[in-house]
């Protein structure tokens, strides 16, 4: 049995910071909730104009999905091959790269809405509280303390678990393989098994 944990899809990172960094209320349908660990948004320079930012609203939830549904794939060693493959700077490296990090905030709006110290500081600090948890012993894992509920997701086809850094319990099945969770939900036992009985 193998089961992967996704806790650091950046194109999602990216996307959660954004939405609260720029103040953006996108609508859509089973939306994530807010990230655990609010952006600064005091080092924003000069905020984009309204019309870049009602855009950006409006993109936002169709580039989650799509980011969402990336993530949630089961990762192809052939790509990662080809990738290797290719010249440095050539059109077929780039493709194969877009290939395996999937749809990005960047390529449509390009780097200019990341690339402030406050994200930095903010991606940064959500990574050192990841280490900082994976420093707990392995019994003490969501997947080893549930293990029969995790086999039993498994065994209806679950072989990804993708986590996001927000507030309170969300859960969402992505695609026929994948479960997307926030960490307070993965845990929670009673919740991470709840969240697993998508897959029963």
């Amino acid at each position: 049995m193998v089961i992967a944990v996704e806790d650091r899809a950046a194109p999602l990172l990216e996307l959660l910071w954004i939405r609260e960094a720029y103040a953006l209320h996108p609508h859509g349908d089973d939306l994530p909730p807010l990230l655990s660990d609010t952006p600064r948004r005091d080092p924003l320079d000069q905020p984009p104009a309204a019309p870049t930012l009602q855009e950006w609203e409006n993109a936002w939830p169709l580039l989650w999905v799509a980011a969402l549904q990336h993530a949630g794939r089961e990762s192809d060693p052939a790509l990662h091959e080809r990738l290797r493959r290719t010249a440095s700077g050539s059109r077929e490296r780039l493709d194969a790269l877009q290939e395996i990090v999937g749809p990005t905030w960047r390529d449509q709006f390009g780097p200019d809405a990341l690339d402030h110290p406050a994200h930095r500081d903010w991606d940064q600090a959500n990574f050192e509280a990841k280490i900082a948890s994976r420093r707990a012993s392995l019994e003490d894992s969501p997947l080893r303390r549930d293990v029969d509920a995790v086999v039993r997701a498994w065994r209806a086809g679950m072989t990804k678990i993708v986590t996001i850094p927000c507030r309170g319990e969300h859960t969402r099945r992505v695609g026929h393989n994948a479960l997307m969770i926030t960490e307070a939900t993965m845990a929670s036992r009673d919740a991470f098994r709840h969240a697993l009985e998508t897959f029963g």
